[in-house]
């Protein structure tokens, strides 16, 4: 059980800061500890990683507020420096990209429902960007919640069964 609750605790971490690696923890424990249970591991990283990003889910819908110091930081008004102009026509067309695809996914809330589906299944595209993305076209929280739970569980179940698969095709 105490590896169960670690798994949960660097699951929610790795949700939170991307530069820690879930999958490489989950690799690493099951070809460590042969007790864990590769069921009870995936389902601690789904539910660890979908509560780390329900944070960025609900901070993209406005439900909750950032805290000062980055609300600040993202919303004040700086003056157009050359640099800032140059970065603005560099970055156009992906910030209309981004704008197309938002506007896209509200207009077809399903396709958003599967395109975040197979994000945490898969890991494409990345499981942040759709995280931010569903609660800008404001998703219904069930959905997310079940369709990151199901894709996440299923996909770190099979890591966690894989070092075992592995052993038993060596013997």
């Amino acid at each position: 059980m105490g590896w169960v609750l670690i798994t949960l605790g660097v699951a929610f971490g790795s949700a939170i800061v991307p530069l820690v690696n879930a999958e490489l923890f989950v690799i690493g424990l099951c070809a460590s500890q042969h007790s864990v249970h590769w069921l009870w591991l995936g389902g601690a990283v789904a539910v660890g990683q979908i509560a780390g990003k329900l944070l960025y889910y609900l901070a993209a819908r406005g439900s909750i507020r950032l805290p000062k110091f980055l609300h600040d930081r993202l919303h004040r008004e700086r003056p157009l420096t050359p640099r800032r102009v140059r970065w603005q026509l560099r970055t156009k067309v992906i910030r209309s990209k981004i704008e197309a695809l938002r506007e896209r996914c509200q207009r077809h809330p399903h396709w958003m429902t599967g395109t975040y589906g197979v994000s945490s299944l898969v890991g494409l595209p990345p499981f942040m960007a759709t995280s931010v993305l569903a609660g800008m076209v404001r998703m219904r929280l069930s959905t997310f919640l079940a369709a990151g739970l199901a894709g996440r569980w299923v996909r770190f179940s099979l890591l966690a069964a894989s070092p075992a698969m592995f052993a038993s095709w060596l013997q």
